[in-house]
């Protein structure tokens, strides 16, 4: 429920109440009006509005309101809304105030709404516009939530990315942890695992983003609360307890499970999270930094392909958000890094070694030091002339990790590695890219190597088969029989898997 109150109501203020009053989710909501036009009283409460006969101006009604999440200061009166936006500040330190300048403002006058209000609004037709396209939409009643849930903070937060993190959820960590800074609560932007792809590692790098990189043994007691970011569940694809108190998730992947949090925001239909944070941005008023905004912009440009999958309004609008405070010039030196010789190797020998059936490309690399070179080959595999799908795997002390990319309509490649493997390990993606990690257990036993290339042999095979099948059966049908050797090779993991775009 959001309580809004409106101090004054002049012209601006009565439209801006009958757009409030009129809207669908009145039932939820709280409306207030306080002014001293008795006329204008005895009207709202016969049309069922809530009002009270009173100065704006007086500390003493003020005092005397229940706390708002969002104030509407809009006497038609300069001086009378400078007043009451004072006395509101000084009462209501966390809350949105959306201020309407009058028709009179001295230099003096606006420079006390800017530095007292969230917005400040100087013509009638911007104001009406602003409440109608800005605070009443849904993404704002989301920022008033999180302002709630970032202000009831005592002490440190973790904002928390998933394992091996890639440019959205570095990108989304930054800006989360931006926004706390606004109101006053330490962050830190945070992974397990590594930042090894050659463009990730230059974005962070050239942009000097302040990440913090988690151990599994490190305590993590110094912090009182944790934010998840791109990703939507403790333990899986991080390496938290997964009965973690959350205090806030932002993502743009559908769950699969329980999302648990105090302040939850899923917004499915966004191509990146880094769109949803530059939502945040502009609602709280903040002006990102350049490397803030070049980093979501980056975010935003690699999950969606550079605006081609699974794009949304949302993504064009943040991207016309974030431009005029983009250096382009880093942009470029990110998005074209010097490829290392091992990622060559890499592709090269997924290359030679491909399996090819129809239009899928199945390839292993075989032992690899840096997993981030599989989707490079995957994109590879994928240019070449009449293959549509593909997938890329190697191994790496006891896991094997699966980089898979698809451009057939016909193909969800996140349910397919799911159907595949999930009960073997953590898969999931999206329909066009996603990726999987198998723990093989019994390459720990052995130090032999003859034997471990033997059982490598063997792990290649049933993984390859394993893809093949599960795209030639409907997504969401089981995939045959897990045989004994399956059993034998990999160690079982029931529990459910999330979104491995960084594979």
């Amino acid at each position: 429920m959001v309580f809004r109150l409106v101090l004054g109501c002049g012209t601006v203020g009565r439209k801006v109440v009958d757009r409030f009053h009129d809207r669908d989710d009145t039932a939820r909501d709280r409306l207030l009006v306080v002014t001293d036009d008795t006329s204008t009283v005895e009207t709202l409460r016969d049309e069922s509005v809530p009002a009270r006969n009173a100065d704006p101006t007086d500390p003493s009604v003020i005092a005397n309101v229940e706390s708002p999440d969002v104030i509407v200061v809009a006497s038609d009166r300069t001086d009378v809304n400078r007043a009451a936006l004072e006395r509101a500040r000084a009462q209501f330190q966390t809350a949105l105030i959306v201020a309407y300048l009058g028709g009179n403002a001295t230099s003096g006058d606006r420079s006390a709404f800017d530095d007292l209000a969230d917005r400040v609004i100087d013509a009638e037709s911007a104001m009406v516009d602003h409440i109608l396209n800005g605070v009443a939409r849904p993404s704002a009643d989301a920022a008033i939530g999180l302002r709630k849930q970032l202000s009831s903070i005592d002490g440190r937060l973790a904002v928390v990315m998933h394992d091996n993190p890639d440019p959205d959820a570095i990108a989304s960590a930054v800006g989360l942890t931006d926004i706390a800074a606004e109101v006053d609560i330490d962050a830190d932007a945070c992974y397990f695992g590594d930042i090894s792809h050659q463009e990730n590692r230059a974005m962070v790098n050239l942009l000097d983003l302040d990440l913090r990189n988690l151990s599994p043994t490190d305590s993590l007691e110094e912090y009182d609360a944790f934010a998840l970011v791109d990703h939507s569940r403790p333990g899986v694809n991080d390496q938290l307890p997964e009965d973690l108190h959350v205090d806030i998730v932002i993502d743009h992947h559908p769950p699969r499970g329980p999302v648990p949090g105090e302040f939850v925001d899923l917004r499915e239909h966004a191509g990146a999270t880094s769109t949803v944070l530059t939502d945040y941005l502009e609602r709280f008023g903040l002006e990102p930094s350049v490397a803030t905004a070049t980093a979501l912009l980056y975010g935003i440009r690699i999950d969606t392909n550079d605006f081609t999958r699974e794009v949304s309004p949302a993504d064009f609008d943040a991207a016309s958000i974030l431009y005029p405070y983009v250096d382009t010039s880093v942009l470029d030196q990110i998005e074209q890094p010097t490829v290392e010789g091992e990622t060559l190797e890499t592709v090269a020998r997924a290359i030679k070694n491909r399996i090819q059936r129809a239009s899928v490309a199945v390839a292993s690399v075989g032992r690899i030091s840096d997993r981030d070179a599989l989707p490079q080959a995957a994109d590879q595999l994928l240019a070449m002339d009449g293959i549509e799908t593909t997938l890329v795997f190697g191994f790496r002390d006891e896991m094997a990790f699966l980089s898979a990319r698809s451009r057939a309509s016909d193909v969800d490649l996140g349910e397919t590695l799911r159907d595949a493997f999930d009960r073997i390990g953590s898969a999931g993606g999206h329909a066009d890219m996603a990726g999987a990690q198998l723990e093989i257990g019994i390459l720990g036993s052995t130090n032999d190597e003859n034997e471990v290339e033997s059982i490598v042999s063997v792990v290649e095979e049933v993984i390859t088969n394993r893809f093949l099948e599960a795209i030639e059966t409907r997504p969401g049908t089981s995939v045959g029989a897990y045989t004994q050797t399956s059993e034998w090779l990999f160690t079982i993991d029931e529990g459910d898997a999330e979104s491995e775009e960084s594979a």
